[in-house]
């Protein structure tokens, strides 16, 4: 373990206050997918490198992490990320939850746990899955497991973090119930195929909307991409990003064929971030 020291956090990374960093934009199994052939797998466009979906948001108390996918060392540290100061969490399926291990530093760093926002079935989820984050065993040493801190969060029950007030939004994710989040002008619904009316209502005013558009077809628990735009035009924001995007849709293809305003996220996009709703 480094040693504690008062300038580390600000010394680990750069700052990325007032914008969102795209870690992840891509399905459960990534792109390229194992073993796929297809020529988005095998194209090698560097907008079709697509990890599992998080994004991060510089807010101005610190460094807000949405999803831990199992890619997250990698991908904080292509971003030169260093330093997380809170996470909330939309579901707990393994493409959004798997990395949770790589916070483990963080709490060194901040001087406490690692807040973690999220509903009930997801903390029961972490607690399960990472029960050794949550036991005291005289064979481990504190470094060795993660120091977490549950917070429970509730669909439209605004909540504070890293000085800014977060709405967690309800989305269904087939029949699962999950979470998108509201910051400021900012909306983020990954994961989802169904956007509730009182959710479309907490969407207005929205500049920067984000929304799952999986594939061409339609799918049982995403959005398609015709889906996804037909949402898009209903809650009428003037940047419409798609992600969580599987190889059906390669970059070169699907871009420049999509509406004005409308654009794919890709690992390592950035945008800037308004706290004003």
């Amino acid at each position: 373990m480094p040693e504690k020291s008062p300038q580390t956090p600000a010394a680990r990374g750069r700052s990325i206050e007032g914008k969102v960093v795209f870690l992840g934009t891509g399905t459960s199994v990534g792109v390229p997918a194992l073993g796929c052939d297809c020529p988005v797998c095998t194209g090698g466009h560097p907008r079709d490198q697509r990890t599992r979906c998080a994004i991060l948001l510089g807010l101005p108390a610190g460094n807000l992490l949405i999803d831990t996918p199992p890619d997250l060392r990698t991908q904080l540290l292509r971003e030169d990320i260093g330093l997380v100061q809170a996470v909330a969490f939309t579901h707990a399926h393994a493409d959004h939850l798997f990395g949770l291990d790589d916070l483990r530093l963080f709490p060194f760093y901040l001087g406490h746990p690692v807040p973690l926002y999220c509903e009930p079935a997801v903390e029961a989820r972490i607690r399960h899955s990472y029960d050794y984050a949550f036991l005291t065993s005289p064979t481990t040493h504190p470094g060795a497991r993660p120091q977490l801190e549950p917070r429970t969060i509730a669909p439209e029950k605004p909540f504070q973090v890293a000085g800014t007030t977060v709405m967690p939004l309800r989305l269904l994710h087939g029949k699962l119930p999950v979470l998108g989040f509201r910051v400021g002008d900012f909306a983020y619904c990954t994961d989802t195929n169904q956007v509730p009316e009182e959710t479309m209502a907490k969407l207005k005013g929205v500049r920067t909307f984000v929304i799952d558009a999986l594939r061409l077809k339609s799918h049982p628990t995403h959005f398609s991409l015709d889906e996804a735009l037909e949402i898009a035009a209903e809650v009428g924001a003037e940047r419409t990003v798609l992600t969580h995007i599987s190889h059906d849709l390669g970059y070169e293809r699907i871009q420049p064929n999509l509406p004005a305003g409308v654009q794919m996220a890709y690992d390592g996009l950035e945008l800037p971030l308004s706290l004003d709703s």
